[in-house]
């Protein structure tokens, strides 16, 4: 879960991940040669977008671009533009910089590199609460006030949408825009807010938004990898997320994979500081 819907259902996910407010417009750095024959690392990203990233530098895809930065010695340079629909097509495409830094394996839109890190949904609940939720057969979701994430108005487009209209379970769902209100700082925090706030009993969210945002909670929540990984016939839970770049940018690309190889433990490292679940076996 487009490139949003993908993420988040993503990048987001996530993760990941894809509001009626007015997306910002990009704020630019001109320039025109692939980043590896410059000083500059130039990165396509959402400037209101935490846990992933923000205009304040705060988020986990922007330590990650630090990282990348370093070690091939480039200056990092940001485009921000919302993560809506057109993200790639207005960043990436229109060479306005050269590098996402999170985005599923799977996307058809840029290149992307091996994955360097894989996620999941997951159910969260109040730790005050007696309950023990992992599938979307448990019974007791036909009965529990559940919040869930959605790209449009439908209600049938992100992976968790359709595990519960595939069970008839509807009446009892609360919905939170992937997108937010973008006027408010971290608007894909409402769903866990929810939670905490009593609104729901239960929300299904990407693993990076979950885990990220839980421990900002007063109360304590309980977070769950939503099991199975794939519902047949193919409705997966658990994506791979890369980093991606223009198509035909190969040598670029390569070069990405060799820095994530050689930081890999810094990466992790920086994903754990973010709660951000991991899942470690393959589709």
């Amino acid at each position: 879960m487009y490139f949003h819907s993908l993420k988040l259902m993503i990048l987001v996910l996530l993760v990941v991940q894809l509001s009626c407010t007015r997306a910002p417009q990009a704020h630019v750095t001109q320039t025109t040669a692939p980043a590896y024959s410059r000083r500059v690392l130039r990165v396509c990203s959402d400037p209101n977008n935490l846990p992933f990233s923000n205009d304040k530098l705060e988020g986990f895809e922007n330590k990650i671009a630090d990282v990348i930065g370093r070690e091939m010695n480039l200056k990092v340079e940001y485009t921000w533009w919302a993560q809506r629909r057109g993200f790639v097509r207005n960043t990436l495409k229109s060479d306005l910089c050269d590098l996402i830094v999170g985005m599923p394996s799977s996307s058809e839109l840029a290149a992307t590199t091996a994955p360097y890190y894989r996620s999941t949904y997951v159910f969260i609940w109040r730790k005050d609460r007696a309950l023990n939720i992992h599938s979307f057969d448990d019974e007791a979701l036909h009965h529990l006030r559940i919040g869930v994430q959605l790209i449009g108005d439908d209600f049938a487009n992100t992976p968790p949408a359709h595990a519960l209209t595939n069970r008839n379970i509807v009446q009892n769902v609360k919905a939170y825009s992937v997108y937010g209100d973008y006027a408010q700082p971290n608007p894909t925090a409402r769903v866990v807010e929810g939670v905490a706030k009593g609104e729901v009993d239960v929300a299904v969210v990407w693993g990076p938004t979950a885990g990220f945002f839980i421990k900002k909670e007063r109360l304590p929540l309980t977070l769950a990898a939503v099991t199975p990984q794939i519902e047949v016939p193919f409705l997966p839970f658990v994506y791979d997320i890369s980093m991606g770049v223009r198509r035909g940018d190969d040598v670029f690309k390569e070069q990405l994979e060799q820095v994530i190889e050689r930081r890999r433990p810094e990466i992790e490292q920086i994903l754990d500081d973010y709660g951000v679940p991991r899942v470690n076996t393959r589709l």
